[in-house]
């Protein structure tokens, strides 16, 4: 019976990340101008027309007529948020795999915006949550449950290192956490109400200041994450070897963890889960900035955005005059992604 060999992490056996080492400053820069051009086009584009000039001048904060600044308006809320979540999932996603050697380890896949997507529909059938405060609370501590025990189930596994294991384990534990969202959103219809438009993954219908709800709790995973870069790259060399050149390895790894876990959740409370975007964005920004961690971080953290706001963008487009949610097309897109990678991964 075909199985899969592992436990080669993709970033170690070159057989994703080819890419050259980019300087630090072409990484900045040509993120930076990617993330404009990808926000330009999501002020320019959506289902209702509106003459650039009349963009531009509402940005400048010239007189325009009530209907285009609402339409301006609702596209800078979104755009705002399409670029925090897409910087948070994919940084998640950088750390999660570094941490985990596993090339398929992302929150969606490993179930953790599955969990926290549960954790927050008892939120708000139990407490009548409303607020993206008050989703974020309970969307973190759903995240931290389904990643411990995601963890526990993969160590319980015959094979403990295949990256196949524990995304196995991720796949259970999310079917369960939606069925269980499903029975009790079937039961409670106000329930449904709240939760239906929320759960698709979507960068549309919110007022950017949500973000302020869970920014403390955004900066703490940033920075958390961001500075797990040296530890990641030693991490992939084996924890013996990471300790033998003076790592703190059990210390540094609950930080990176926790900076991921704080990124999921406040990625899933403020725009439902959003999958593939943690598996897409490390791979593709390997293959351009090479193996080294560091740099990977730095370049996920301008391609994340890039892929949620030029996603939210193609779902205005591609089913005007209605809309299909970022999270749908993400995930039209990272599926052909995710068994291409799995087809790359050695079989014997």
């Amino acid at each position: 019976m075909p199985h899969l060999k592992p436990a080669a992490p993709a970033h170690l056996s070159g057989k994703v990340g080819r890419g050259g080492r980019l300087p630090v400053a072409v990484i900045i820069v040509g993120g930076a101008v990617a993330v404009a051009v990808a926000a330009m086009l999501s002020l320019l584009i959506g289902t209702q027309s509106v003459a650039p000039s009349d963009i531009t001048a509402s940005l400048l904060g010239n007189p325009v007529t009530a209907q285009v600044s609402g339409i301006v308006d609702s596209r800078i809320d979104r755009t705002l948020i399409g670029l925090v979540v897409g910087a948070a999932v994919a940084i998640c996603g950088v750390v999660l795999q570094g941490l985990t050697r596993n090339p398929l380890a992302e929150p969606g896949i490993l179930g953790i915006n599955a969990g926290a997507a549960l954790a927050v529909v008892i939120g708000i059938k139990a407490f009548s949550l409303s607020s993206v405060g008050g989703y974020v609370w309970f969307a973190l501590i759903g995240a931290v449950i389904t990643a411990v025990v995601v963890q526990l189930l993969a160590l319980l596994a015959p094979v403990r290192a295949q990256p196949v294991t524990m995304a196995l384990a991720g796949a259970a534990v999310m079917a369960t956490s939606t069925s269980i969202v499903g029975a009790i959103l079937v039961s409670d219809q106000g329930a449904l109400d709240v939760f239906r438009f929320w759960q698709v993954g979507s960068v549309a219908g919110r007022d950017a200041g949500i973000i302020l709800d869970v920014a403390p709790f955004l900066l703490v995973g940033f920075a958390l994450s961001l500075a797990s870069g040296s530890l990641l790259n030693t991490v992939a060399l084996g924890d013996d070897l990471a300790r033998g050149l003076g790592q703190r390895v059990l210390l540094h790894r609950l930080l990176a963890a926790a900076g991921a876990v704080l990124l999921a959740a406040s990625a899933t409370a403020l725009a439902g889960p959003i999958a593939f975007v943690g598996l897409v964005v490390p791979h593709t920004v390997r293959a351009v900035v090479g193996p080294d961690h560091r740099r990977i971080l730095l370049g996920s953290l301008f391609a994340g955005p890039v892929l949620v706001i030029v996603a939210d963008t193609l779902g205005r487009i591609i089913a005007a005059p209605s809309e299909v949610q970022a999270g749908i097309v993400c995930a039209v897109i990272g599926a052909p992604f995710l068994v291409g990678l799995v087809r790359r991964m050695n079989v014997a």
